[in-house]
């Protein structure tokens, strides 16, 4: 079994029989895991499909294999990939990474200002999340949006982090800033072009002793 195996597309309404099956996954997984996840109901999972803000992974054989949904936060300034899992069935074959670059894509696509965090434990995703340009952060950097910390009312951790007035819990908290990877980008191209300035400089330098040593020849 590999990734060609499957079809990673953004969910729609076609898709909407799976949510059920999709958030009883999320539970069990969660509860395996012995960490805690805000729970969804699969009319909320369906809404994501027919908003056009969720990817689904299909096997071949037409069985759903892995989902991710986008929620947004302070009017769309925050985005977070929200509610990646796999079929235990589909499991090492990449799928999750193969989830991640998707919704990671339409994020970008439906919301290229906004800033992109994730709350997790799963050092598996902290691994995507940094391959994609996701950096570790203080949870005083993610959204501040009451409706999305009331989402944490449903985790075991729950206690946790009000003990800690938010500040930090037992998941990590990642952030894409399109801002700061940007000024990283131009930074680098600076780099980049000091660089080949520099090489034609001395090119050039050479190329003119050479012409003076041949004149004097």
């Amino acid at each position: 079994m590999t990734i060609q195996d499957f079809d990673i597309t953004v969910a729609t309404a076609q898709h909407v029989d799976f949510a059920a099956m999709i958030c009883d996954e999320m539970a069990e997984s969660a509860k395996a895991r012995g960490t805690g996840i805000a729970q969804r109901s699969p009319e909320y999972v369906a809404n994501k499909m027919l908003e056009g803000k969720a990817v689904i992974a299909l096997h071949k054989d037409g069985s759903w294999a892995g989902f991710c949904y986008i929620e947004t936060w302070s009017h769309g300034d925050f985005v977070a990939n929200s509610g990646l899992i796999v079929n235990p069935i589909y499991r090492k074959a990449g799928l999750a990474k193969a989830i991640k670059h998707k919704i990671f894509e339409l994020s970008r696509t439906k919301y290229p200002n906004a800033k992109l965090f994730g709350l997790t434990t799963g050092l598996a995703v902290m691994k995507i999340n940094s391959e994609i340009g996701y950096e570790p952060v203080t949870y005083s950097e993610l959204t501040q949006d009451e409706e999305f910390w009331k989402g944490c009312r449903s985790c075991v951790n729950y206690d946790i982090l009000m003990s800690k007035d938010r500040k930090n819990c037992m998941c990590t908290a990642m952030l894409f800033d399109p801002e700061v990877v940007q000024k990283q980008y131009e930074e680098k191209m600076k780099k980049i072009t000091h660089k080949a300035t520099l090489l034609e400089r001395i090119e050039a330098a050479i190329k003119k002793r050479m012409e003076k040593i041949i004149a004097l020849g």
